[in-house]
């Protein structure tokens, strides 16, 4: 299963610099705005990687609720379940 990570991460990595290398040569550029405010203007690679990098931060956050869950589930005592029939069942 780690090798298999390994590979998925190596191809996703190659994948995403080839994309990048792809739009190098620049292209038509985007306005920005929030709120009736205009923020940056963007070409077509500043709006690919920012995409990449809200990708990552919902992945670590995703990642830091993910393990704070199996952190509570390992510190919680765990209680033993009586069954109707006794002990002896």
């Amino acid at each position: 299963m780690f090798i298999l990570g390994l590979l998925l991460l190596a191809a996703t990595g190659t994948f995403t610099g080839l994309v990048i290398a792809g739009n190098l040569s620049g292209g038509p550029e985007y306005t920005v705005s929030v709120l009736g405010q205009d923020i940056a203007t963007m070409n077509t690679l500043a709006v690919f990687c920012s995409g990449l990098v809200l990708a990552l931060i919902f992945c670590a956050g995703l990642s830091a609720v993910t393990s704070a869950a199996a952190q509570r589930r390992r510190a919680r005592p765990r209680k033993h379940a009586t069954h109707p029939g006794g002990p002896g069942r």
